[in-house]
């Protein structure tokens, strides 16, 4: 995982608020395209949606709704309700709705290589440290940890510890 930034993205996306045209929509695009590759999920779903606000006020709906859906959901995820809500409303104006949300999955509908990767990075091991130790890659171990984030309804490692239950068979 790349080091997380100095501020020159934050800047791209600040740049973005204050430019126009084809200027602006670079920037934005190069902000998701940083924080993306960070762990800075607040970052990343403020860019969304600051994006999806702009494509918006450029009548380009459908570009719109899909930058503020994805906005709408991570934000939502993570509890930032006033961040969500203004998700919605942008949503609403670009003639989408927010999808509806669904309980997340619980623990026993995880594979048995989900559980055991999903209990080895609850424990600390690193996507390549898991990758030696299953056999496989650590893009895989990522794939497949993306995988479980999504059917346990969480969003970093760190809330592994909430959603799993201690011990060897946690998962």
């Amino acid at each position: 995982m790349p080091a997380e930034p100095t501020g020159s993205w934050a800047q791209a996306r600040s740049r973005a608020l204050l430019s126009e045209g084809d200027a602006a929509e670079r920037l934005y695009r190069e902000a998701i395209t940083h924080f993306t590759k960070t762990r800075l999920r607040v970052d990343l779903a403020r860019a969304h949606l600051l994006y999806g606000e702009w494509l918006r006020r450029e009548r380009r709906r459908n570009d719109a709704r899909e930058q503020l859906r994805t906005a709408h959901g991570m934000l939502e995820t993570m509890g930032m309700t006033a961040f969500a809500e203004r998700a919605d409303r942008e949503l609403r104006a670009a003639g989408g709705t927010a999808h509806q949300r669904t309980a997340p999955a619980r623990h026993e509908e995880l594979t048995a290589q989900e559980g055991q990767m999903a209990r080895m990075a609850r424990d600390g091991l690193s996507n390549p440290e898991i990758g030696i130790r299953l056999f496989i890659s650590a893009r895989t171990v990522q794939y497949h940890l993306r995988k479980v984030f999504t059917k346990l309804g969480i969003t970093s490692r760190s809330q592994l510890d909430r959603v799993l239950p201690s011990g060897p068979g946690g998962a």
